[in-house]
């Protein structure tokens, strides 16, 4: 199998001169297309995630769960996508991301559908289990695809727009779902939205290849994905990339902000319902204005940082300030739970949703910038499992508060602080976010 090709060593600032911003500007545009895709498929990603949280309601009507047993069943997601990214993000690593995305992505479109013909608790922990399996190869798969086709002074906006994705899919959810559940019951809904998305998988194949084996990436557009200093390194074996600071960059501040994205999913229509008395047909409006905002931070979260970079600013200072700002931006969600104004309430909790992703924007790039491409992947994947060992914590104890008090307030209270916690321990275990070089044996084949 073809191993991957020079990766780049990213130097600590990366200031863009003249006659690289004239090469910019001269150069083709077809890598947006390729980013394109990743926010489809992202936003497809978040639909089949996040119909679970928008059905709630109906779900334990129908079938009599009680918080505790929900609880369980967002368990159980978590702790597949913990496992399958992983797996999932080794094998991206190598047999390319063409097709291991497409392998992904055909998994959990035949998970997702699967939930239309479960029955019980049980049944429906397992095809959860199977969609937390299959989505796990979403964010190693695009991180590694814009590593591929985007240099670094560009990958901030890239990882942003791509991102925005999962806003956009929040956004869609509470206006589709609903309405097909109402009509055709909630079956069907997860049949339909399954369906659909075969699209995606039809135009990933025919459209997505290696820049350098793409027709329509011009000399000058391959020159300018490709400027930045390169380094040859083969696959690199999981035990060294166990043994560097840098992973553990990445992947304790996932382990500590992931599991606060995945409570606003998987609870926020709950959290509507229960303090607005919002219903199946009314919390749709709130949901899309909040993740219309967050849609907007994640783009401007990953601009900010970029345009930084191009005014000359390190990796390390762009990087890290905006992602301060970001945590400062979330911390007014300690007091929703006492807000009695549902749009007062909205706006915050869409202004902390929108710096989860400005936040998240900058943390997904840190793969890239610390290690060459053919570790990205399994960087990624680390600290995707990370994260997800966090959500499964945090599934567990949301359901124990609800159970026990039926209060957010301690929920959120944990959402405020914990960006703040995420962002010293990166700056302690990379204070200059340098690439790292420390285990990673550069003579290695680049055919595996």
């Amino acid at each position: 199998m073809q191993g991957h090709r020079d990766s780049p060593a990213i130097p600590e600032a990366a200031p863009v001169d003249a006659t690289i911003a004239s090469a910019t500007r001269r150069a083709g545009s077809y890598r947006w297309v390729i980013c394109g895709l990743l926010f489809a498929a992202t936003a497809i990603n978040y639909i089949d995630r996040q119909m679970i949280g928008v059905l709630k309601p109906s779900l334990q009507a129908d079938l009599g769960w009680k918080e505790s047993q929900y609880a369980d069943i967002v368990f159980w997601f978590q702790a597949a996508y913990a496992i399958g990214f992983l797996t999932v993000g080794r094998f991206i690593d190598v047999a390319g991301a063409r097709v291991g995305y497409a392998v992904a992505f055909t998994f959990w479109t035949l998970a997702h559908m699967a939930h239309g013909f479960v029955g019980s608790i049980t049944q429906f922990a397992m095809v959860r289990f199977a969609l937390g399996l299959g989505e796990s190869g979403n964010f190693p798969a695009g991180l590694k695809v814009v590593s591929d086709w985007f240099p670094q002074r560009e990958r901030a906006f890239a990882v942003g727009l791509f991102n925005a994705g999962a806003n956009v899919g929040a956004i869609v959810t509470p206006l589709l779902v609903p309405a097909i559940a109402l009509a055709y019951g909630w079956r069907m809904a997860f049949i339909a939205t399954g369906a659909f998305s075969v699209v995606w998988l039809i135009a990933w194949l025919a459209i997505y290849r290696r820049p350098e084996e793409h027709k329509r990436v011009s000399a000058a557009e391959l020159a300018l994905i490709r400027s930045d200093p390169v380094v040859p390194v083969g696959v690199i074996p999981w035990r060294r990339l166990f043994s560097v600071r840098e992973t553990w960059a990445y992947a304790i501040p996932k382990f500590l902000t992931d599991p606060i994205w995945w409570m606003f999913l998987f609870w926020l229509p709950d959290f509507l319902g229960k303090r607005y008395g919002l219903d199946l047909k009314s919390f749709g409006p709130p949901l899309v204005v909040i993740y219309v905002i967050s849609d907007l931070g994640s783009v401007i979260g990953g601009w900010v940082s970029s345009r930084m970079m191009r005014a000359g600013r390190s990796a390390n200072a762009a990087r890290k300030l905006t992602m301060l700002g970001c945590a400062f931006l979330i911390l007014p969600i300690v007091t929703v739970q006492y807000i009695d104004n549902l749009w007062v309430a909205v706006l915050l909790i869409g202004l902390a949703t929108a710096g989860h992703q400005a936040f998240s924007a900058n943390l997904l790039t840190l793969p890239s910038d610390l290690f060459p491409r053919a570790a990205v992947g399994s960087v990624v994947g680390i600290g995707g499992t990370a994260g997800a060992i966090g959500g499964m914590l945090i599934a567990k104890f949301v359901g124990y508060v609800l159970d026990l008090s039926g209060s957010y307030a301690p929920i959120f209270a944990v959402a405020g602080g914990a960006y703040f916690v995420a962002l010293v321990a990166l700056h302690l275990l990379s204070p200059r976010l340098t690439p790292t070089r420390a285990g990673l044996d550069t003579s290695l084949p680049e055919t595996v």
